[in-house]
């Protein structure tokens, strides 16, 4: 380790005096013009964590579905997860250390973590369109090679595509080409065969309509759709040629506000969705006969997904272990409906994919999906090989997946941000300031069907306000409500929060 050489280039990425970072749910996020430092030094940490593990390390730059002005990055480790938690530490440790103490940080992690300094090391680099993030993927190659490590930027990426480059270079391709052509390849071709299990009502079926975000999803989706277009007819909206990142648009847009992006007109029977700035989210949606909007959200997707392949498992005779797992935020009749008509265990776990990907790899199969559209289904290694059983014996599942979405009653929720607050019980539980859970617990009592909780964002350094209910007005009082007690029992500053905040 050339110390001296570190000394210098940190230099010229110097840490803002007073500057303090923590490492959250999706890595480091802020305004982009205090990134740079961080930026250099999680380029060090990514080499480290290279040569711990012997292993190929990425490093994602992207501030996901934040203001287009924001960035952030976040460290990929060796199968595509998301960072270990000890590493997190690190990472935090090293981010906040000052000019002057960065050697002996750098030492004691690599003596903490037993790192072999002569071991290779290769770091795989993405970003998304913001206007700062070519410079910042600059800065984190700087701190990779100033430890000697070796690099490849992929450039433009979705976050999806780098986590799935960082699987493929460390299980020696058999996951997939380590190439944008291997990732369209492997993509396509499982979409492709199993839409052809389906049967088709009309052409109407396989046209999509796509909310971009004004992100990389657009770009990377022109690529892509010559290599399903004979099985998908897209229209892309928000694709960047006009228009700021997330503004007005995306995944969290519509989420939130439960209506049509931007830019988006929605006829009968069309179907749509969005993606985040940095296409790791999706939400699906449509308009009813009478112009009514319904959300297919990150609940609804896992419900369904769950559903049908237990009951795909039930046809063909199978007996796997099939468990959802969930966080706070998720709508509490899609918990209710999953274990007790559809007799699916369901788990929560404190906000943040790491979370539900760490406990879904205890079943067989496991479903998670965040509310806002951050999720998936993995499958045990034990049944890989039965994989071509289950989608030979597919069947068209249209009319139990809308019987499933209509035995869903949906649960509004909105969100308010105000002052740092902790937590406990995944995050469902207020332990301070005092008096604050108990103020919500006499709230709840108040509304039919409802719940509601705060907890510290993982991504931004605000706090959030959740709230449920069995009717929008009845949600959007609860939450109000909420709310004043946050500003009242957690020294809120400014304005007292409005009806409709």
């Amino acid at each position: 380790m050339d110390l001296s050489a570190i000394t210098k280039h940190s230099a010229l990425h110097a840490k803002p005096s007073g500057l303090l970072l923590q490492y959250g749910t999706a890595g480091f996020r802020m305004k982009a013009e205090h990134l740079d430092h961080i930026m250099f030094r999680m380029g060090l940490l990514a080499v480290l964590r290279s040569k711990q593990t012997k292993s190929t390390i990425g490093v994602m730059v992207t501030a996901s579905h934040n203001p287009e002005e924001d960035n952030g990055v976040k460290l990929v480790d060796p199968l595509g997860e998301m960072l270990a938690p000890s590493w997190e530490e690190h990472a935090t440790y090293l981010a906040n250390a000052e000019e002057e103490d960065m050697q002996r940080v750098l030492i004691d992690i690599s003596e903490k973590e037993a790192v072999d300094l002569q071991q290779d090391a290769f770091v795989v680099i993405g970003r998304d369109t913001r206007p700062s993030s070519e410079k910042f993927s600059q800065s984190v190659i700087d701190g990779v090679t100033v430890l000697g490590g070796q690099v490849h930027d992929y450039g433009l990426l979705t976050t999806p595509q780098l986590h799935y480059m960082v699987c493929c270079r460390n299980t020696s391709g058999q996951y997939g080409m380590a190439t944008i052509e291997g990732y369209y390849q492997k993509l396509s071709r499982a979409f492709v065969e199993l839409t052809k299990q389906a049967s088709c009502s009309g052409d109407e079926y396989r046209s999509l309509k796509i909310d971009c975000a004004n992100g990389i999803g657009a770009l990377k989706l022109k690529e892509m759709e010559h290599y399903f277009s004979q099985g998908l007819s897209v229209q892309l909206f928000n694709d960047g040629t006009k228009g700021k990142l997330n503004h007005l648009c995306g995944a969290d847009f519509v989420k939130s506000h439960q209506k049509p992006p931007q830019g988006m007109e929605i006829k009968f029977n069309e179907r749509c969705c969005s993606f985040d700035g940095d296409a790791d989210r999706i939400v699906y949606y449509y308009c009813d006969a009478d112009g009514h909007f319904h959300l297919i959200d990150g609940d609804k997707i896992a419900t369904l997904i769950s559903s049908f392949l237990k009951e795909l498992l039930l046809e063909i005779g199978e007996n796997l272990n099939v468990g959802v797992v969930q966080t706070a935020y998720a709508n509490g009749s899609s918990t209710r409906y999953l274990e007790e008509v559809m007799k699916v265990p369901v788990y929560c776990t404190k906000t943040g994919v790491k979370h539900l990907h760490h406990k879904a790899q205890e079943f067989d199969i496991g479903v998670y999906f965040e509310a806002n559209g951050h999720g998936t289904a993995l499958f045990s290694k034990a049944v890989e090989d039965k994989i071509n059983q289950l989608t030979r014996e597919l069947e068209d599942k249209k009319g139990k997946a809308a019987k499933i979405l209509r035995n869903i009653i949906d649960l509004f929720n909105q969100v308010a941000d105000r002052k740092v607050i902790s937590t406990t019980d995944a995050e469902r539980q207020a332990v301070t300031p005092p008096g604050l859970q108990e103020a919500i617990n006499d709230l709840v009592k108040k509304y039919r069907l409802s719940r509601a909780f705060v907890r510290p964002s993982g991504t931004e350094d605000v706090i959030r306000v959740y709230a449920e209910a069995d009717s929008q007005e009845s949600a959007d009082s609860l939450a109000h409500e909420v709310s004043l007690a946050v500003f009242d029992l957690a020294g809120g500053i400014g304005e007292r929060p409005q009806p409709g905040f």
